[in-house]
């Protein structure tokens, strides 16, 4: 039983660390394989705005479904909780998609999330400074050596130029995902994490609705074959099924695995072991699209591991 505990204050419900983990490092898989999926969509010459439209109302409309035919009752929803669920909606769920996939098309997908994944820290330090929560030592050097980790798989020393927008959308998009990940962490201890989500893409989808009217998009493309480029150059697929997975594959099961972990490991945690992202990405990139994976990529991902398992330990 040392791996489950009773939450204080909330009788009935038991954390689980292993369930949360578990949870974690499969979205990170999911996320990963996503990654590359969305390259090839963006391939198709839908923008990266149009992209996430399509993410943000796909997964809203699949959230929304399931609900209505299984928990109606969770989507009540109190007059005083609109305005968290907005800002939830809008600052992490809606920015945190557009300005990864802004960062990917400017920047090699590497150096992107490794920017990208500066947001543990930030929770962290968050948890640390606004919820006095104790980070204790061995978490920062956890943090430190899932950073270095990154910096191996992505060989920041290649000495690449890098693009001052793209720089700032992966660096604004660390600031989303640490805002996503501490506004889920608070809100599913009152609402279930598929409400939550069924409301959080709502408020994205509207908010890009207004952005870009719906009747701008291309609708013409989603019927359009695009070639699976890299090792796959030779085949294709419909951009409307690449899309079918990114919305269920790489939205809402990945959003839904990160958001129930919440309630059974905290957000510092779930930042952590979701590093395991751009090591997954990389070995994807590799075995999908040719990029290179060498002797950097295997000591870097060993390096992050160690950090994951480390931060695993400081109980």
């Amino acid at each position: 039983m040392a791996d489950v505990a009773y939450i204080p204050g909330e009788p009935g419900r038991i954390r689980r660390p292993l369930v949360g983990y578990a949870m974690v490092i499969s979205a990170a898989l999911l996320f990963a394989v996503n990654g590359t999926v969305s390259k090839v969509v963006l391939s198709s010459g839908l923008s990266s705005l149009e992209l996430t439209q399509v993410r943000a109302t796909g997964a809203f409309v699949g959230f929304a479904l399931a609900l209505l035919l299984t928990r109606r009752a969770s989507l009540r929803v109190r007059l005083r909780e609109l305005p968290y669920l907005v800002v939830f909606g809008i600052a992490g769920v809606a920015f945190v998609q557009w300005l990864y996939f802004v960062s990917i098309q400017r920047l090699p997908i590497g150096i992107a999330l490794l920017l990208e994944y500066l947001a543990p820290i930030g929770i962290a330090l968050y948890a640390r400074t606004f919820l006095h929560e104790p980070v204790r030592r061995r978490i920062w050097l956890a943090l430190a050596l899932a950073l270095v980790g990154l910096a191996f798989v992505v060989e920041v020393w290649s000495g690449l130029a890098l693009d001052g927008i793209g720089v700032a959308a992966a660096l604004s998009a660390a600031v989303a995902y640490a805002i996503y990940v501490l506004m889920a962490e608070h809100a599913v201890k009152q609402r279930d994490p598929a409400s939550l989500l069924a409301y959080g893409f709502l408020f994205a989808a509207l908010f890009w609705a207004v952005v870009r009217p719906p009747w701008h998009f291309p609708g013409g493309r989603v019927n359009d074959d695009v070639s699976l480029l890299g090792h796959l150059s030779s085949w294709s697929a419909p951009v409307w099924l690449l899309l079918l997975f990114v919305v269920v594959g790489g939205t809402m099961v990945t959003f839904l695995l990160v958001t129930a972990a919440l309630r059974h490991i905290s957000a510092t945690r779930v930042g952590i072991v979701a590093m395991l992202e751009p090591v997954a990405a990389s070995v994807v990139a590799f075995l999908w699209l040719g990029e290179s994976f060498g002797p950097a990529q295997l000591v870097g991902g060993s390096i992050v591991l160690a950090g994951i398992v480390l931060a695993q330990t400081a109980r």
